[in-house]
């Protein structure tokens, strides 16, 4: 390969980059119409008649029309904004500079937020598609937005940006050449997301067989000198009344107040009759009866009081709950001296379940912290209930949760609800078995998601690679090369590019009048 003297692709410095024989540089504007901005309006979510394509729409890399939104104020001339295959669009903000070429789609416009293009022919729309996901452009993109407190991009900033353009032969082979290999990375992709899917079947399956008892079914049958579920909660019953009693007795001789009865203290007969059947020395119980089970306290939210935070105090909410996977390690927010004292703080071990929001989210702490009204906290007895039982049962449970949450602009369930959940509890020591294997089962699972992360991140680099390379001229032979080998001239992209401006010269409207005539002479 040989390339054309001094000449280089101005990116980023570390992306600069010469260029081979036959090539040239050129701004986006030399090979595409003029850019234009979408229709400044808001979505109808009907989703009928005319389509208003936005932003979100494109930011997988694909459009599933049935899911675009209609358009709640058309243009008067709906024509000038109407999608045709082959347009390209560019997110100007929000994603910056991610892009889309439209295929075939039902009648449509673009939405303000987006700038479209059209590649003037012969070059292929694909071939600037291709470009505008490859590295050299994400530079491009990166140098155009910095320093810049909310990045953005406009039309100007667009239409100046470089690229390499080859001879047109070689753009098809590219975009040939391309096509095949993403197409080879894209299975791959959706065999790695199939894996995910798989996994995520696997833990609720695991799950389901672990609170069933047919996760171990072989244990129990070997194992049935253990003391059973029932045995076990008179037992604890017992111990509460003696506990409850001492309290009183002490109160009453100190001269202090009562202490309120522990709704618990008498375990409350399940009706089983439409219940799952469970394994022999198992026992249905109500929610409550496993341990104190209690709403969550603070009086007042972020915007409101924020004298309440940036304390020592973990205060752990909704969202931290959801995304700790059932153990809680970290949290986002703390509270105050003051804040606490508004609140309360919650023991390691407590089994935290979110009633609004992330509806019957899990989780259990794994360090004392406090959280809101929105969460309900469970502290199981400890000789019991082992509290990562408990919360792999809750996650069990969640589709059903769901479905009492009123049908509201916000769902939510109460501890009234949850206080009538009914759990199937195993005698203790094969809660330890239970907890053992699905832990050992979830982490052969997080093995392969690890495995297929890292699967899913070397196909975005091989993606990458492989753009870079085309941009390179190294993906395909080169027309210089294969003109060289088959003893032939070629026509170099700067007289493609030629032609394209002669063309585009053409096209305008000629200038009228003796002064134009002078002109010409």
């Amino acid at each position: 390969m040989t390339v054309t003297p001094k000449q280089q692709i101005e990116g980023s410095d570390r992306d600069k980059a010469e260029i081979p024989e036959g090539w040239t540089v050129i701004r986006l504007e030399e090979v595409c119409t003029a850019p234009q901005y979408g229709w400044t309006t808001s979505a109808d979510r009907s989703r009928s008649g005319l389509k208003l394509l936005r932003t979100t729409d494109i930011s997988k890399g694909t459009v599933d029309w049935s899911t675009v939104p209609g358009c709640k104020n058309k243009p008067d001339d709906p024509t000038r904004y109407l999608l045709s295959p082959g347009d390209i669009v560019v997110s100007r903000a929000g994603s910056v500079g991610l892009s889309y070429i439209v295929s075939e789609c039902p009648r449509s416009i673009f939405a303000s937020y987006l700038i479209r293009f059209r590649a003037l022919p012969p070059i292929e729309s694909n071939f600037i598609g291709i470009y505008l996901k490859s590295p050299h452009y994400w530079s491009g993109i990166a140098d155009v937005t910095a320093g810049i407190a909310t990045p953005n991009v406009n039309a100007s900033k667009l239409r100046k940006l470089q690229m390499p353009l080859p001879p047109l032969p070689e753009q098809h082979r590219i975009v040939a050449k391309i096509e095949e290999l993403l197409a080879r990375v894209n299975t791959a992709r959706e065999r790695l997301a199939k894996v995910q899917e798989i996994l995520k079947r696997f833990r609720q399956s695991v799950l389901a067989a672990a609170c069933s008892g047919r996760l171990t079914a072989d244990w129990h049958s070997e194992n049935l000198n253990f003391e059973r579920a029932e045995q076990l909660l008179k037992r604890v019953c017992t111990k509460r009344k003696e506990k409850y009693k001492s309290q009183c007795k002490k109160a009453r001789e100190e001269g202090g107040k009562i202490p309120k009865k522990p709704a618990n203290i008498e375990s409350n007969k399940v009706d089983n009759n439409e219940l799952p059947e469970i394994p022999e020395g198992w026992i249905w119980v109500y929610l409550p009866d496993i341990g104190y089970i209690n709403r969550g306290k603070s009086r007042h939210r972020p915007r409101n009081a924020l004298h309440l935070y940036d304390g020592p105090y973990p205060f752990v909410q909704t969202g931290d709950i959801a995304q700790s996977r059932g153990r809680i390690t970290s949290h986002r927010q703390t509270y105050s001296e003051a804040g606490l004292a508004q609140s309360r703080i919650w023991p390691a071990g407590t089994v935290c379940i979110t009633i609004a929001a992330n509806i019957a989210s899990s989780a259990i702490l794994t360090y004392p912290a406090c959280f809101p009204d929105s969460v309900v906290g469970v502290i199981p007895d400890a000789d019991l209930c082992l509290e990562e039982y408990l919360e792999y049962f809750v996650r069990t449970a969640r589709s059903d949760l769901d479905q009492f949450a009123p049908a509201t602009s916000q769902k939510n369930i109460n501890i009234s609800i949850l206080s009538n959940v009914a759990v199937p509890l195993p005698p203790f020591f094969e809660q330890h078995e239970i907890v053992r294997r699905v832990e050992t089962l979830f982490e052969l699972a997080d093995a392969i998601e690890k495995r297929v992360a890292a699967a899913k991140e070397r196909a975005e680099k091989l993606t990458q690679a492989i753009l870079a390379k085309a941009f390179r001229g190294e993906l395909v032979p080169t027309e210089a090369e294969l003109a060289s080998r088959e003893g032939r001239s070629y026509e170099p992209a700067s007289a493609l590019l030629a032609k394209i401006k002669a063309q585009r010269n053409d096209a305008q409207p000629q200038p009228k009048g003796r002064r134009a005539n002078r002109k010409r002479k």
